[in-house]
């Protein structure tokens, strides 16, 4: 029986944008300073954004962030790229997660340029934006996942959702639920994670599903 979720704000995710994201790493290096970076934002025809700290809205309508707040021509950085936003219902704490002012909170992603939302739904509706997440990132890459499971409770709270994972020589691509560490506590991120394949060991074979659990966490977590 498919899990309820109190709500779901989401823009869906491009082959384009994957592009934008994994070029980052590579583009020209911008200096670490507010007026070289707002030149570079203002080019890209980007815009800064407080839905998440230190991060920007980029051209095709999602939220990235980054390790620091730079993420110009820097490839030992983690990049995050944010397509959508859960509300999920917690059993274990109705008191605070199923209240309804979280509710602002997700309206205020639901309001972004081309974001759309749903509530209530349940954990098959973010399986399928995470399924047509999947499918951009296949098209840009040419490949398909690697690896494709689901969450553990230690990787994200809420239902379980899957996570999937691409690999370039030099970075990770994962693709999936990720916990929110910051401003709200309480939410769930789905996103785009790309960051240095440096951030764990080599990549646990499938059936080793913690030590799958391990490798993502070491990745996408803030």
């Amino acid at each position: 029986m498919p899990i309820p979720v109190h709500a779901l704000a989401h823009r869906p995710l491009t082959a384009g944008a994957v592009a934008e994201l994994v070029a980052l790493p590579t583009a020209p290096h911008v200096p670490d300073d507010f007026e070289s970076r707002n030149v570079e934002v203002q080019k890209r025809g980007w815009a800064w954004e407080d839905l998440v700290c230190d991060s920007f809205r980029t051209g095709y309508g999602h939220v990235l962030c980054t390790d620091g707040s730079n993420p110009f021509g820097r490839p030992e950085v983690r990049h995050f790229l944010v397509f959508g936003e859960v509300y999920p219902v917690d059993p274990d704490d109705e008191e605070v997660t199923n209240g309804e002012w979280l509710y602002e909170l997700i309206d205020d992603w639901q309001q972004l340029p081309g974001w759309s939302g749903r509530r209530p739904c349940t954990d098959q509706d973010c399986e399928t934006v995470l399924e047509q997440a999947a499918q951009a990132v296949t098209e840009h890459l040419g490949q398909s996942p690697e690896r494709t499971l689901l969450s553990s409770a230690a990787t994200v709270t809420g239902p379980a959702l899957t996570h999937r994972i691409w690999r370039t020589p030099t970075h990770a691509l994962v693709l999936g639920p990720a916990s929110d560490n910051g401003p709200y506590g309480y939410l769930t991120h789905l996103q785009l994670s790309y960051t240095p394949l440096t951030c764990g060991p080599d990549l646990p074979p499938a059936h080793d599903t913690d030590s799958l659990d391990r490798w993502i966490s070491a990745h996408v977590d803030w």
